[in-house]
């Protein structure tokens, strides 16, 4: 009888472990069918780019890769009440997908040789170019002004490196932990430039708070392919975004995104990129 008991209790303790293990609740979400159903699916964002990833103050989310990745989960299965959105800052978005954190990341988010190493990405939904902010009243127009100035950016960004390697080597760099950041820094004259994706520049020089205050400089510094990043090694997982937003782009979704997001700040965007073709 003893055993009999003793054997009871570890085949429930089986059952239960098993359980628990069905539920998949550290992958970010369903990885294995990438269907919905009742599950919850977990995206990482940006909170403060105006125009791509923003938390607004009632708690909804707006911008261009809120957009995107509503659109990919739709695809997927999941429903919008069905999203959870997870704040991923710059350096921590490999570290949020390997430790399972979300399921993918649609964080303006370059694709680079060195960071497919530790991640694989689906897309590019969006190609972008580095470029400055400046004050309205600035004099820096081209990159080699930046030499002597301070010149700002977010910690795990390439930009501020990528001017100081090969435009303006005497560039201070600063570092700081997001753009609103950087947005108070050129405020109060601590700052001399932002610097990174113009998507982004003008997501921020079109908000009502800083009508008149910043303008762009129009430099094309580089070409930044925005993809949605998933853990390294789920191709089932890419394969299905790109299908998602080939579809997005051939609907007329797409566009309608980057007008409602990008339209009031005249941002003049490339077209649609081709998905799994990379922009030199």
């Amino acid at each position: 009888m003893k055993l009999r008991k003793v054997s009871a209790a570890a085949a429930t303790a089986l059952v239960l472990a098993l359980t628990a293990t069905a539920c998949g609740g550290d992958d970010g979400g369903d990885s294995n069918s990438g269907s919905g159903g009742g599950d919850k699916i977990k995206i990482g964002i940006k909170y403060d780019q105006p125009g791509l990833g923003l938390k607004e103050p009632d708690g909804s989310f707006s911008g261009f890769d809120v957009d995107v990745a509503t659109y990919v989960a739709k695809e997927l299965g999941y429903k919008p009440d069905q999203i959870e959105w997870v704040e991923t800052k710059s350096a921590d978005r490999e570290n949020a997908l390997s430790r399972g954190d979300v399921k993918m990341i649609a964080a303006t988010y370059s694709i680079t040789d060195e960071r497919k190493q530790k991640v694989d990405f689906a897309g590019p939904y969006l190609l972008a170019h580095q470029d400055l902010l400046v004050k309205a009243d600035s004099d820096i127009k081209e990159g080699t002004d930046l030499n002597g100035k301070k010149l700002c950016s977010v910690t795990g960004s390439t930009s501020a490196q990528n001017v100081k390697d090969e435009i303006a080597p005497k560039a201070q760099l600063q570092q700081l932990g997001g753009y609103s950041e950087c947005i108070a820094g050129l405020q109060s004259d601590q700052l001399d430039a932002l610097t990174t994706d113009d998507a982004i520049l003008a997501g921020f020089a079109a908000q009502e708070q800083y009508k008149g205050q910043f303008k762009l400089t129009g430099l094309k510094l580089s070409n930044e392919n925005y993809g949605i990043g998933v853990k390294k090694g789920d191709t089932e997982t890419v394969n299905k975004i790109n299908d998602a937003l080939k579809k997005m782009v051939s609907d007329g979704s797409w566009d309608k995104a980057v007008k409602e997001n990008f339209g009031p700040a005249n941002y003049k965007n490339e077209p649609a990129p081709k998905i799994g073709q990379i922009v030199q």
